[in-house]
């Protein structure tokens, strides 16, 4: 898993003479630091000394918010996200310690899906050249999860030099609803028969929840 996140945690104290000493602990944490409810964290973290260099340590850590994240093994930092909200972790080597850092705990989602019609067809003559709505909404259970990217993408068929884009943009929050919503545009160049647009709903983790991505169909017409 790529991390995605990387944090300097710098120990409290006075830097001594020696600076082949360890004086601070570097902790990397994967995906932004944010994590679904019942997936696993693998944080990371190294021990530099006075150089900046790194140096051999045993890193321990510890949950500070057990009610969110428990730490399933001290030794290689791995915990498991049991309840939704914010949960600090800590590295250890020795006395030092690091900063507390910041874990975003989110619901899980349980789904993706549209909520308007998969086919809509762009008259480019006219004033705005703006498809419907295509909408997507996340889901937790039964409710909206706020929040959550969904990342637009568009083919054109036949592939050319047409230029579409997406407004406001590719990439759009979810709403407090769970909804999030882009148009497309035709721009530019030789008018292609359709567009085939992804509406893609992903876990921190980088996994589409089921129903991702969204596939709509967006006809042209003179």
């Amino acid at each position: 898993m790529p991390l995605l996140a990387l944090t300097a945690a710098l120990a409290c104290g006075q830097l001594g003479t020696d600076l082949d000493q360890l004086v601070a602990l570097e902790v990397f944490l994967p995906d932004s630091g944010r994590v679904e409810v019942g997936d696993t964290l693998h944080p990371g973290a190294r021990a530099l000394n006075g150089r900046g260099d790194s140096v051999p340590a045993q890193i321990y850590w510890a949950s500070l918010d057990t009610a969110f994240v428990m730490v399933l093994d001290s030794a290689t930092g791995v915990s498991r996200a049991d309840s939704a909200g914010t949960a600090r972790l800590q590295a250890r080597a020795g006395a030092l310690r690091s900063n507390p850092q910041s874990v975003l705990v989110l619901v899980r989602l349980d789904s993706a899906s549209a909520t308007e019609p998969l086919r809509d067809t762009i008259v480019v003559s006219a004033p705005d050249s703006l498809s419907d709505p295509l909408g997507v909404k996340a889901w937790a259970g039964t409710n909206g999860a706020a929040s959550r990217r969904v990342v637009y993408a568009a083919a054109t068929y036949p592939a050319g030099a047409t230029t579409v884009k997406f407004v406001p943009r590719d990439t759009v929050q979810t709403n407090a609803g769970g909804t999030a919503v882009a148009q497309l545009r035709f721009v530019t160049g030789p008018l292609p028969d359709s567009v085939v647009v992804t509406a893609a709903v992903r876990r921190p983790n980088g996994t589409h929840v089921p129903g991702s991505p969204v596939t709509f169909v967006v006809e042209f017409r003179p």
